[in-house]
Order: C-alpha cells, then structure tokens, then sequence
C-alpha cells in the first residue's frame, strides 16, 4: 500500500537538493516529499568543522531565494579585500532558514528529517516506527549521487592503535590544548583549513608535521569575486584561462600556463602538484601555510602506532605525544557521469564545477520548463569530477560546451543573468559597448573559447585511462 503520495520524491536535504526544491518550488506548482537522514537541512553542513568557511563566497551559494550573508567585502583576516566566506553555522542556518521560511509555509514540500530512503519508495524512520511508501507520480529526485564525505562521517583508509590519540578535525578546538606535538593527514582544502587555523591559534609551526600524499593546485580567490570592481581579475583570469587551454601542449604545461595567467596557484614553489580538487585560496593563505615546514610527501598512511606512522612502504616516526589530525576525507566521491534525466529518475550532478548549489538550481529550471529528457540533458550534461590534472582537460571541455549551450538559449540566459548562484553573468551581460577595456577582455575570451576546447579534447585523449 502506498502511504504517500507526491510529484517529486527527493532523496537528501543537502546543499544540492536545497538548491533544487528551492528553484522548483519558484519555477513550479509541485508537491515535493523530501527524505534525510541528518536531524536538519543541510547534509554535510550537520557534520562540519566549526572552523569551515565556505572557498568562494556566500553570495553566490545556499538557495537562490535567499541571500547567504551581508554582501560585504572582509577588512581583517586572509581573506582581507574579498567578499565574505559565509562559516559553517552561517551555512546551516541558511538552509535551516529555507526550509522553515520558503519550503514548509508553501504547503507543498513534507520534510522528513532523520529518516532513510531504502529504494524503491520505502522509507525508514531512523528512530523507531513503521516503515512507510511514497509514490512519486513524476519523479525521483536522487541528491547523493556525488556521495560527499567529511572527516567526521567518513570510513579512515588506515588503522589507529588504542593508545594514540587521532581525531577528526571537528575536536580540535577541544583536544588541541593537550598537546605540543601536531600531525596532519591529508593534502587536501580540510588540511589546509586546519593548519591555518591552528597557526592563528597560536600553534608553533614547527611542532606541526603535515603529511602530504599528493601537492595540490588551488584556484586564486581573486578571481571568483562576484562584483563588476574585480571585473578584470575575474575575466581577465578567464581570458587567460582559455588562451592556456588553446596554446598548452601537454597537461603540465597546461597548468604552467594557468599559473601564469594567475587562474591557478601553488603553495610549495619547489613542488609541481598534480592533484587538483578546486580548492580555492587566497595568496594571503598559501603564505601562511608556507610556515609550516616539517612535510612528509607522496606517503599515504596506512598505520599510526605510538611513535610512528607506517606507509605502504617504509615508516616515519613522531613525538609519542602527538595528535593526528585525519583530514583523508575524499569530499565528493568520484563516480562515472550518467544522465541528469532518465524517465522517472533525476540524478543530480554538477553541470558547472565547482559549483554544486547552481548546477541544481540550473537543473531545476530545466526540469521546470523543457518537456524531454533529450532537450534537458542537451543542456546539462554532467562535469566529471577532477582527482588529478591530468583529468581538468576532459571536464573543462564539458565545462564549456555547457557555457556555450546556455548561452545559445535566450531563455535559459535571462534566467542565468537574475540568478543569484551564476555569480557572474550579469557582471559581462553589463558591460557597456564603449568599455573598450572590458570589453577587449570578452573578446579575448571569445577569441580563445573554440581555440580552447579544441586543444583540450587532444590533450584530454592523450590522458591514460584512469
């Protein structure tokens, strides 16, 4: 027996499936059912560190019906000159906002917190009672497929012995204060968050030791500023990222180029990294972090025992009083691309990276207004996600012929143009005809876009499997 029923069934309240309804519930008159199993909206928000901050900023993340934060440029911290990173309460409050403010008072969304999908419309509640159906008449709508991950849920790739002390970054600000000796596991923006948290705290840089698997590039904060005064740092990167793409003759000379063009940068000048997962810094950062100068590199942990850390080959020993710090956490899982529309199911993945809260959005509004699933995916065709840069050509191709498709539908650019989460159309759209330094620098992006993503489908077939 079917117990509810609605149009949409959405699996998860996470960022992407806040990001959706959101944008569905504006675009539509459906009814929605939305099943999670966090206690509050938000997803990986609930299990955040509570000195996250978002990379790039709040103004264009969360719902589009709601702005995150002030709009104000930071004074003070590294993040000085920049428009405000939104920190991880601001972020959950947010989506904790849409749903009471904007979801529950349409009347047409049912929230079910703390409750799990089980496939083929049954639902369990986590916390005791009888399972239960929903039939959704139109779709369902699966929001986990990037399968996020975070230090504090996620299963450790390496075994810990009772008597060492290895923690997630969420109990730092608690455990931290009982020790002198600091070990860091992971490459990644979680690491990076963490030293330069407990640099500011106070901690000698010396009695931190960072373990580093893989150097990774990050993107320059510089350029994600969602206001015409960084006009030129945005789309003059841009520019400079198309020209690299266009004129790169191997991936790692790819990557030279960006770095030259300022689009990308490194924290270690020594090393040339190869991981790339888009994290995004300001040079303030990459400085501070520099600090930090006892590295273990191209190591991944398998074993920490007292006094030491065991590889896959060889070992390192560490002061017996030292707190690891596991910041493995993949972040997103990657998986292989499937349709965004596939008859009675929607699998949600991002169609713009980074950008996991408009890509929903976008996809909402394609849900809302084409009829075909072959008309839909024409314009959303899913952006692999990045482990190495050796995988950047293949979705920067996606990337971009997903930016021309848009721009070739009238309607779907007007929409862009008023959407909160795009950021940046409105900033090019508003040039006007006599800016001839802004708009020598479109046309460089014009010049080199067809350039570009020729370039890179060569370099991306060069690339081994992965």
């Amino acid at each position: 027996m079917t117990d509810l029923e609605t149009d949409y069934l959405v699996v998860g309240a996470g960022a992407v499936a806040m990001a959706f309804v959101d944008t569905l519930l504006a675009e539509t008159n459906a009814d929605i059912v939305m099943i999670d199993e966090h206690h509050a909206p938000g997803g990986h928000w609930c299990d955040a560190y509570p000195f996250v901050r978002l990379h790039q900023p709040s103004a264009f993340y969360g719902v589009a019906s709601l702005r995150l934060g002030e709009g104000r440029i930071d004074r003070t911290g590294w993040n000085a000159g920049y428009f405000e990173l939104a920190c991880g309460s601001e972020v959950a409050a947010h989506f904790d906002r849409a749903m009471r403010e904007v979801f529950l008072p349409s009347g047409r969304v049912r929230y079910f917190p703390m409750h799990r999908y089980e496939g083929e419309g049954r639902i369990r509640p986590l916390l005791g009672g009888s399972e239960f159906s929903v039939r959704a008449h139109r779709k369902t709508v699966d929001t986990t497929y990037l399968g996020v991950t975070v230090p504090s849920t996620h299963e450790r790739p390496f075994s810990v012995a009772d008597d060492v002390a290895c923690i997630p970054p969420n109990d730092l600000p608690r455990r931290a204060p009982d020790h002198r000796r600091f070990v860091l596991l992971g490459g990644g923006k979680t690491a990076m968050d963490a030293a330069i948290w407990m640099l500011e705290a106070g901690a000698d840089p010396d009695a931190i030791t960072w373990v580093i698997p893989r150097d990774g590039w990050v993107f320059d904060r510089a350029g994600t500023q969602p206001d015409a005064r960084f006009f030129e740092d945005v789309f003059g990167r841009t520019a400079a990222q198309f020209e690299a793409c266009a004129a790169a003759t191997s991936v790692e000379d790819l990557f030279e180029r960006l770095e030259a063009g300022k689009v990308v940068h490194r924290i270690f000048d020594d090393v040339f990294p190869t991981m790339f997962h888009f994290p995004t810094l300001s040079r303030a950062e990459a400085a501070e972090l520099r600090r930090i100068t006892r590295i273990v590199r191209g190591h991944r942990v398998r074993a920490l025992g007292p006094g030491r850390m065991a590889f896959e080959t060889g070992e390192e020993s560490v002061p017996e009083d030292a707190l690891f710090i596991d910041c493995t956490a993949a972040g997103a899982t990657r998986r292989p691309t499937k349709p965004v529309f596939d008859g009675d199911l929607l699998t949600i993945q991002m169609v713009r990276l980074p950008q996991p809260t408009f890509s929903a959005a976008l996809i909402a509004r394609l849900e809302a207004t084409l009829e075909t699933d072959e008309e839909k995916n024409a314009l959303a065709a899913p952006t692999p996600l990045t482990d190495s840069i050796y995988d950047w050509p293949a979705s920067m191709v996606v990337n971009m012929t997903n930016q021309y498709m848009w721009g070739r539908n009238p309607e779907l650019r007007a929409w862009m143009r008023e959407c909160r989460l795009d950021g940046f159309g409105g900033m090019a759209s508003g040039v006007g005809e006599d800016d001839q330094e802004k708009q020598a620098i479109l046309q460089r992006m014009k010049d080199a876009a067809f350039p570009a993503v020729e370039n890179l489908q060569k370099l991306a077939a060069a690339q081994p499997a992965a």
